[in-house]
C-alpha cells in the first residue's frame, strides 16, 4: 500500500505513473466513445462491425482521437485542486479549494463560449485545443452560469441548491482528480461530491462523484479494482440517500461476478446518462475484462453516453495500471497528449511536496 507519509522512491514513481495513467486513460475512454456517442448499438456494430469500434475512429470531420468535455473539465478540476495546494503550501491558507475548484470550472465554461483563448490568457485557458464544444452537458452550463461556490463542510444527503433535481453524470466524469491528491479516500469523497453539487444537486448525482474519488483514492494505494469498490461502498453506506448509487455498484459487481462480458450486458446496468449508471458500466467493463483493451472498447460499445463511460473507466484503469498500462498506439494519436502529460505530472509534483 502507498504511503502518504513516507514514500519511498519506487512508491513515489508508481504514484506519478498512477496519476499520469488515471489522466491520460481518461482521455483515451474518452476519445474511443466520442465518435459513438448517441449511436446505438446496432448502429454501431452496423458502422463498425459486429465487435463494434475496436480502437480510435474518426470523429466529426475524420479526426481521429478527438476528446470531449470530460477530458476538459477533468483538466481544469486538476487546475483548480494544484492552485489550492499551492495556496496552503506557500502561504498556510487551507479551505479554499471549493472556490478555486469553481473558479478553475469557470475558466472552462469560458472555453466554451469563446472561440480561442483571450489575450493574457495562461493556464488550461491558453491552450487552444481545449476551446472545442463538443456536446457539453446542460446541467453543467446551466449550474456554472450561476455563481455557487458549495460550502466544503455543507451537510450532504439533501437536493443541492443549484439543479436540485439533476443527477447526470456531467458530475461524475470530472471527479477523479479528487482521488488523485494523496487525500484519504473519505476526505476525496467528500471533497469530490461537495464540488459536485456547483452543477448537480441531486445526491445521487453528487453521491456518483464522491464515490468514484474514493475508488480513485484506493486504487492510488495500492488497492485492487474490487478492493476499490467495496470501499468506497461502505464509505457511501455512512450517507443518508446514498441507497441509489449503492444499488447500482452492487449491480455492477454481481454482473462482473458472473464474467462473460458482452455489450448487451452492459446495457442491462443503464445507458451511462446519469451518474449512478455511468458509474456502474465503468466498473463493470475495469472489473470483468482484465485486459486494458478490451475493458476499454467494452466500456464504448452500447446505446448510451460512450465518451463518458469511457472516460471514466479510463480513469478507474489508468490509476490502478499507471500510463504504461495505456495501449501506446491509442495515446499516440491522442488529441492534447503532451499537455495532458504535464498536467498530470505537474499535478504529482505538487502533491509530492506536502
Amino acid at each position: 500500500m502507498y504511503d502518504r507519509l513516507n514514500p519511498s522512491w519506487e512508491a513515489t514513481a508508481i504514484y506519478r505513473a498512477r496519476v499520469r495513467g488515471a489522466l491520460l486513460g481518461g482521455a483515451v475512454g474518452d476519445a474511443l466513445g466520442y465518435p459513438v456517442e448517441f449511436v446505438s448499438l446496432d448502429r454501431i456494430r452496423a458502422l463498425h462491425g459486429a465487435r463494434g469500434v475496436t480502437g480510435l475512429v474518426p470523429g466529426a470531420g475524420g479526426v481521429v482521437g478527438r476528446v470531449t468535455d470530460d477530458t476538459q473539465m477533468t483538466l481544469f478540476t486538476v487546475e483548480g485542486l494544484r492552485q489550492a495546494h499551492q495556496r496552503e503550501r506557500h502561504k498556510g491558507i487551507g479551505g479554499g479549494w471549493s472556490r478555486l475548484v469553481r473558479e478553475a470550472y469557470g475558466r472552462w465554461f469560458d472555453t466554451q463560449r469563446l472561440s480561442g483563448p483571450p489575450e493574457g490568457a495562461d493556464g488550461l485557458a491558453a491552450q487552444p485545443w481545449l476551446y472545442a464544444r463538443r456536446a457539453p452537458g446542460n446541467a453543467c452550463l446551466s449550474g456554472l452560469a450561476q455563481d455557487f461556490v458549495p460550502d466544503p463542510q455543507a451537510e450532504l444527503g439533501r437536493p443541492g441548491p443549484v439543479n436540485s433535481d439533476s443527477k447526470g453524470c456531467g458530475a461524475v466524469m470530472r471527479s477523479a482528480p479528487f482521488g488523485l491528491t494523496r487525500v484519504p479516500a473519505d476526505t476525496a469523497f467528500a471533497m469530490a461530491a461537495r464540488s459536485a453539487q456547483t452543477t448537480h444537486g441531486h445526491p445521487t448525482g453528487y453521491y456518483s462523484a464522491g464515490a468514484f474519488a474514493a475508488i480513485v483514492a484506493h486504487l492510488v494505494e495500492g488497492d485492487s479494482l474490487e478492493g476499490a469498490v467495496l470501499r468506497a461502498a461502505r464509505l457511501l453506506a455512512r450517507y443518508p440517500g446514498h441507497e441509489e448509487t449503492t444499488d447500482a455498484l452492487r449491480e455492477a459487481l454481481d454482473l462482473a461476478a458472473e464474467g462473460s462480458p458482452t455489450a448487451e450486458r452492459v446495457e442491462t446496468l443503464g445507458g451511462g446518462w446519469v451518474g449512478e449508471q455511468a458509474l456502474a458500466i465503468a466498473v463493470y467493463c475495469a472489473l470483468v475484462e482484465p485486459d486494458v483493451r478490451r475493458a476499454l472498447l467494452l466500456s464504448v460499445n452500447h446505446s448510451g453516453d460512450s465518451d463518458s463511460t469511457g472516460a471514466i473507466c479510463g480513469n478507474l484503469l489508468g490509476a490502478h495500471h499507471g500510463d504504461h498500462g495505456m495501449p501506446h498506439e491509442w495515446l499516440e494519436r491522442l488529441e492534447g497528449r503532451a499537455e495532458i502529460t504535464v498536467v498530470a505530472d505537474d499535478l504529482a509534483a505538487e502533491c509530492l511536496r506536502s
